[in-house]
């Protein structure tokens, strides 16, 4: 892979990787961490860097990270989602406080929605409230497309498309992505997401598989129709704004501000961005060395 150019490797479910008799197999020490070091060796002077993959308690993509490996944020999706649905930040912010820094982002994937990733992030009432809530908040979301009737016992992750678990709601859905933009790391969006996509029941129906809910099979007049959506439009400029904005090559910070609130800082060399996002209200600005962004 690395000879034919790629800069990144992802390391699937690498905690799987080792076995040892009498163990779970998932995360055996020091096995795994041998196993990432010969990966690393393989690759030296290559220039390519090691994604390992891992949905777990968080202080365990901590613990990935301070080996100096890029890890995944998967606990961003659920603790955004109990943001917007109750109007409160502390959790959020609390997260955006400690999270690890070489890191990608993701609102959504080709799997679901990851739940197991904010245990101790997140009470468990609020884990329990918000995940049931997405079938309350959620469009055309509902618990049977999670269970043994759609091959599906996931107790990581719930299937829906991230734009439905917002209820198909456009402002909530661009606050989100606003946020996922200026979080620290690299964000990554899931091509449904990148087209807000909705969940796509057809298919479901069609193959009972529950993770073929976010899986929409776009068709090339599909996509010409689609970036034509005003969400999908202003999610494109954001994502060019969050491309070509030195200031992203910078620092984090957060302001003061009340729950519900969040006002984030990123700085470069002088250039600045600036979101403030109101989460009772559903909307945010973004200025840019102080003057306002439209999207």
């Amino acid at each position: 892979m690395a000879s034919h150019g790629a800069s990144i490797i992802r390391l699937d479910a690498f905690a799987y990787a080792t076995k040892r008799a009498g163990t779970s197999c998932f995360f055996v020490e020091p096995d795994v961490w041998e196993f990432l070091d010969k990966c690393k060796e393989d690759l030296a002077g290559t220039g390519v860097e090691l994604l390992p993959e891992i949905h777990e308690h968080y202080s365990m993509q901590d613990r990935i990270a301070d080996k100096g490996y890029y890890v995944y944020d998967f606990a961003l999706p659920i603790l955004l989602l109990n943001a917007i649905y109750y109007g409160q930040t502390k959790y959020l912010r609390h997260w955006l406080s400690i999270c690890p820094r070489r890191v990608f982002t993701t609102l959504d994937t080709h799997d679901g929605i990851g739940v197991v990733d904010v245990r101790d992030l997140l009470p468990q009432d609020e884990i329990d409230r918000t995940k049931d809530d997405i079938f309350k908040f959620g469009a055309n979301v509902k618990k049977v497309y999670n269970t043994a009737a759609y091959n599906n016992l996931d107790i990581y992750q719930v299937n829906c498309s991230y734009y439905s678990a917002l209820g198909d709601d456009d402002a909530s859905y661009l606050l989100a992505r606003a946020v996922q933009f200026f979080a620290p790391g690299i964000p990554q969006v899931y091509y449904v997401g990148l087209l807000a996509g909705k969940n796509d029941l057809e298919l479901l129906e069609k193959t009972k598989v529950g993770r073929n809910i976010n899986r929409h099979y776009y068709s090339k007049d599909e996509i010409a129709q689609e970036v034509e959506r005003p969400v999908v439009r202003k999610l494109l400029n954001m994502m060019e704004f969050r491309n070509e904005t030195k200031a992203f090559n910078g620092s984090f910070s957060m302001a003061d501000s009340d729950d519900g609130k969040l006002i984030i800082e990123r700085e470069f060399e002088g250039d600045k961005a600036v979101l403030t996002a109101d989460f009772i209200e559903k909307k945010f600005t973004v200025t840019h060395n102080g003057e306002k962004v439209e999207f």
